[in-house]
């Protein structure tokens, strides 16, 4: 359950309808004015943890009526979730108000998909106001959680950026056709604890989904879209001043992967695992501000799936 209360937030966060962001609009069901994020095809038959965000909702209603959003759950249940199951700990901004919409269609048009490729992914998080390396560092939520045989299927029959004997465990229980909801842990090492194992997948080519393991590949026209968008949002000196935190490295580990920036970050992941934690703690507090509900805004829901 912690992993899927990590992408309740994420999910969230990243879908901005009109000008919001975190403000708890993946919880509200469908109503007569809108449909809804929940059956959305990022969320449908794959985000869960509803339930357990409207039981803290009630707890802490009875406790301090009207005073906590649903948005400000989420965030905190997200961090709690992470710490549990090994992770770093953040502090976590208050404040949010909870929105009065929902967007289907936001949702469908907002969340990166497992198809994406390396500039598709740096495109979807640049527009949300992360960096580069942010979205190297939040990708590491796959540490953790599950996905659907339908998400990763293209990947294992398809892609040859795949390590084959890795394949061909999939192939066994996710076949050509059919079979769409069975699932596999997106870190097949482990896969219940929050560490850096998901890089140390990638580097071996044992990424789950097509979008992981672009992190560590990319073709080559991708890989200079994804540098473009790089290198337009770090500061000055970047890459080989250490700005990514790569100087450690070394200039001759370093070069292998100028084509692709994304691919030294993910190995120095694997090699630091504190690095890892670090950036993404500070990525996860990044991604907690984007485009909050805050005053007069919103509301504070007294039932998280409906507005009052």
């Amino acid at each position: 359950m912690g992993a899927s209360l990590l992408r309740l937030h994420f999910h969230d966060c990243f879908v901005n309808v009109g000008t919001n962001g975190c403000d708890a609009s993946i919880l509200l069901d469908d109503n007569a004015t809108f449909v809804g994020e929940k059956t959305a095809s990022p969320n449908n038959k794959s985000i869960r943890g509803y339930e357990v965000i409207d039981k803290i909702k009630g707890q802490v209603e009875k406790e301090c009526p009207g005073v906590v959003s649903c948005a400000d759950i989420l965030a905190l249940a997200a961090r709690d979730s992470v710490v549990y199951l090994g992770g770093p700990s953040w502090e976590v901004s208050l404040g949010r108000r909870d929105s009065l919409n929902a967007s289907k269609e936001a949702a469908e048009v907002s969340l990166p998909e497992p198809t994406f490729n390396l500039s598709d992914l740096a495109v979807n998080f640049w527009a949300q106001g992360l960096s580069f390396r942010d979205m190297v560092a939040l990708s590491g939520a796959h540490t953790i959680g599950m996905a659907r045989c339908t998400t990763f299927r293209d990947h294992i029959y398809n892609d040859s950026d795949i390590e084959p004997s890795f394949a061909r465990s999939l192939q066994q229980f996710c076949p050509p056709r059919g079979h769409d909801d069975v699932l596999a842990p997106l870190d097949l090492r482990t896969p219940a604890q929050f560490d850096n194992s998901y890089y140390v997948n990638l580097v071996n080519y044992k990424g789950l989904l097509h979008s992981d393991q672009e992190l560590f590949h990319g073709d080559s026209a991708d890989r200079s879209l994804a540098r473009t968008l790089y290198e337009s949002d770090r500061p000055s000196g970047g890459f080989l001043n250490g700005d990514d935190g790569l100087e450690e490295m070394g200039g001759g580990t370093i070069k292998p992967f100028m084509d692709n920036p994304a691919a030294a970050i993910v190995r120095n992941y694997a090699d630091e695992p504190a690095v890892f934690l670090d950036d993404f703690a500070k990525g996860m507090i990044k991604m907690g501000e984007i485009k909050p509900l805050t005053g007069s805004a919103g509301e504070i829901r007294k039932f998280c799936g409906k507005v009052n």
